[in-house]
């Protein structure tokens, strides 16, 4: 008799419990996502107010979740709306670490756990869902595309919508974690194309990425997609890098 897929779970389980994936510590029952307790209360989730447009969080006497911040008053993004579930800081950000850099899928569970809890308001349901692309030769130094598997865990049950091959990064360029604002800029400018322009007309298409740092990769991906015709461009990333004073 073979036994239901639960009960086989539960049974693993018991012989082997799970860890916590950031501090290894027993999560117990309550989570099936394999944090614990004080793990999932140190991951610092963006809340408002926020900037209507590029999701950055405002200061507390600043103006509300109607306006815009400076950046995006200053230089508009090509986006309508862009938001992030957490700070790019620790310990969160370890387990994109480890999927990005690592390949390791055991910590989607955690990741599924953050975007199910996040506040997301301000972007609606679009018609396709674009993951942001890896250069063919990164990609297959990498063995995955971490904004495909974040796509699915943002849409779950949408597979058919999240399209893979619609938007071409067509230069390898340099990463650009050590970069600038104006220096991402110049790197990434008409580093992409939209393959299929007829299908992207009058749609409204959602970018997702991992990290939110200027903005500047989901606003190049934007812009080729509104070149291409798309109706509305919204942008959702796992983590937001945010500026400490």
């Amino acid at each position: 008799m073979q036994l239901p897929k639960s009960w086989m779970v539960i049974f693993l389980d018991l012989v082997f419990p799970p860890r916590c994936l950031l501090c290894g510590a027993y999560p117990g029952w309550e989570s099936r996502e394999h944090l614990c307790r004080d793990c999932r209360q140190g991951i610092d989730f963006i809340r408002p107010p926020l900037c209507a447009c590029c999701g950055k969080m405002m200061a507390a006497g600043e103006p509300g979740r109607s306006h815009r911040c400076q950046d995006c008053l200053i230089h508009p993004p090509p986006f309508s709306v862009a938001r992030s579930c957490i700070r790019y800081d620790q310990p969160a950000s370890l387990l994109l670490h480890r999927l990005k850099y690592h390949g390791d899928t055991s910590v989607l569970p955690g990741l599924r756990h953050i975007i199910e809890q996040a506040s997301l308001a301000g972007v609606r349901d679009p018609d396709i869902i674009v993951p942001v692309p890896l250069y063919p030769k990164r990609l297959k130094a990498r063995g995955l595309n971490q904004a495909v598997l974040l796509s699915r865990l943002f849409f779950p049950g949408r597979e058919p919508d999240i399209r893979c091959n619609l938007l071409h990064r067509i230069r390898d360029t340099p990463a650009q974690t050590a970069l600038s604002g104006a220096a991402r800029r110049r790197n990434l400018r008409s580093a992409f194309v939209v393959a299929d322009m007829a299908f992207v007309k009058g749609k409204t298409v959602c970018v997702v990425d991992d990290v939110f740092t200027t903005g500047t990769t989901v606003s190049e991906c934007s812009r080729a997609l509104r070149l291409a015709g798309a109706k509305e461009v919204y942008a959702l990333t796992l983590a937001m890098v945010v500026a400490t004073a």
